[in-house]
């Protein structure tokens, strides 16, 4: 494994730290392409199931004396909700389903990042980059729609000299 990412050889079990940020396709050993199956979209895939299970496990048999799973979507679901409240006030929970979604996927992420042997897909800076593009553009897009070309006073204070 090592061996093979690094050009290095050596007789024996050759152990390298950052093999765990190796991008391997899971079937075959061929270059990694477009719609290759890699190590990364599985524990991609395992996070956004990790998330619907409990989320549907969660609210099948709601009941007043709530069971593990659905304490645990529930207070998952308040968290999100009241940080949302508190942080954007009453107009932003329009992006309550968003901001709930990527929290989720991240917190997901890196808790199936903690287990062993598995893969640490936030670790990444495409999957970083992606998710905080996401938001960037989300933001800017409202902030326009919002504001319309206000919107960029927000990034010069006003006091400021010019040159």
């Amino acid at each position: 494994m090592a061996t093979e990412a690094h050009g290095e050889e050596a007789p024996g079990l050759v152990f390298h730290p950052l093999d765990q940020f190796i991008v391997k396709p899971l079937f075959g050993d061929g270059p990694v392409g477009m719609f290759t199956i890699t190590n990364v979209t599985l524990w991609l895939a395992l996070a956004v199931l990790a998330i619907v299970a409990l989320f549907v496990f969660g609210t099948r048999g709601r009941a007043i004396v709530p069971s593990r799973s659905q304490s645990i979507a529930e207070v998952l679901y308040g968290f999100t909700y009241k940080m949302v409240e508190d942080v954007a006030g009453k107009d932003a929970i329009k992006f309550f389903p968003y901001i709930f979604t990527l929290f989720m996927f991240i917190l997901a992420s890196n808790y199936l990042g903690l287990l062993p042997l598995s893969f640490a897909t936030t670790s990444h800076i495409a999957v970083t980059a992606v998710l905080a593009l996401a938001v960037f553009l989300t933001v800017t897009i409202v902030g326009f729609v919002k504001n319309g070309a206000g919107f960029l006073s927000l990034f010069w204070v006003s006091s400021a000299p010019l040159v």
